[in-house]
């Protein structure tokens, strides 16, 4: 079977390793020119490390482990890596056997009995038997088959902004956490070789923006923290200058079903758990895995294969997400927001949730 899987992220490629290990025919496609890079550190427990493991993946990846200092949301990992380097093991994985199609994306779907034809923004129409969108938060494959972002997508109430930076602070194995009202900063070690990684956020209603454009991004980032102290002016000169940016909202996918005929969502797409889980990443390894091992149980049925998929994920998901909300909580118990007559509407709102939060909690603790 030809499956064409959108987004070249870490949940496509790890899909296409598992897909050609069972004997299908992957392409992915990925809107970008080049697999990606940057992006903020993801962490490894259980289930994901034996994943890594069965692509002979784990080792390779403990030599990029950042080494996690203490100033960690989502607990104790076993194994920390950043980002684009795992994306980078997996392109290297699958390179050689996988079709990749980069800078290119679906224009349109249009399913019938025998298979799904898909049109390109720049390609030849071309025809698959299934398509799996692995294409993120803002997941056009969602939008283009089952609605609108608006109809899935739940803001947590906070913004992540992170970027690579020379390490002269010497932050070897350890962590910085700055805490302001509504922000916090985090400065790591991120590697060996004298590079370290700022992590920015902050709370906010949801913003309107275009999701290209990066020096936008960057905007927002710095005027938010505009006046702030201590290393704050230090991170952002560098954030100015930082080529591998990432920005993103904190929230979360929240679908009753992440198949509709022959296409199936995996990874953020489809159950996004947020950064604030610490478990985006592991989610999206264990979930390529069943969901290519279940086509290959079910021979190519995609019907009882995508049940199947769905029935096996759903307790991982529901754990992983609510972990996701905890971590947003802890950020606002953490660093309290002072309402002033700076303050937004929607940051005010989010400390009022904070407080109503723990009243309601010291009436249940008496």
């Amino acid at each position: 079977m030809d499956v064409l899987i959108s987004g070249a992220g870490i949940a496509g490629p790890a899909l296409a390793y598992w897909l050609c290990h069972h004997g299908f025919t992957p392409t992915v496609v990925e809107r970008a020119s080049r697999v990606r890079a940057g992006g903020s550190a993801v962490g490894f427990r259980g289930e994901a490390l034996d994943v890594l493991d069965r692509m002979a993946l784990l080792e390779r990846a403990h030599a990029l482990n950042t080494h996690p200092g203490d100033a960690r949301d989502g607990g104790p990992c076993a194994l920390e890596i950043l980002r684009g380097d795992l994306i980078g093991l997996l392109y290297e994985a699958t390179r050689r056997e996988v079709e990749y199609v980069l800078g290119d994306s679906i224009a349109t779907l249009e399913q019938d009995t025998d298979g799904v034809r898909v049109t390109f923004e720049h390609g030849r129409p071309r025809r698959f038997d299934l398509v799996a969108g692995a294409d993120g938060l803002h997941s056009r494959t969602r939008s283009q088959v089952f609605g609108p972002r608006e109809r899935f997508v739940r803001h947590l109430g906070l913004y992540t902004a992170a970027f690579a930076l020379p390490n002269r602070r010497d932050l070897r194995g350890t962590g910085l956490l700055h805490g302001m009202p509504g922000k916090a900063a985090d400065l790591l070690d991120a590697r060996d070789d004298g590079e370290a990684r700022a992590v920015l956020h902050f709370a906010s209603g949801s913003l309107a923006y275009d999701r290209d454009d990066v020096a936008r991004h960057k905007r927002i980032v710095a005027e938010r923290f505009a006046g702030e102290g201590g290393r704050i002016p230090y991170l952002l000169e560098e954030m100015s200058r930082a080529e591998d940016f990432f920005f993103d909202a904190n929230a979360q996918v929240e679908m009753d079903h992440w198949s509709s005929g022959r296409v199936v969502l995996l990874g953020d797409a489809g159950y996004c758990a947020a950064p604030a889980s610490g478990h985006g990443a592991s989610q999206a390894l264990i979930g390529a895995y069943i969901l290519a091992g279940e086509l290959a149980v079910a021979d190519g049925d995609h019907a009882l294969a995508f049940a199947a998929y769905e029935r096996e994920m759903r307790g991982f998901v529901a754990e992983h997400q609510q972990l996701g909300r905890e971590g947003a909580d802890r950020f606002f118990l953490g660093a309290p927001i002072r309402e002033t007559p700076d303050t937004t509407a929607a940051e005010a709102t989010l400390a009022r949730i904070v407080r109503l939060r723990n009243y309601v909690s010291s009436l249940a603790a008496t």
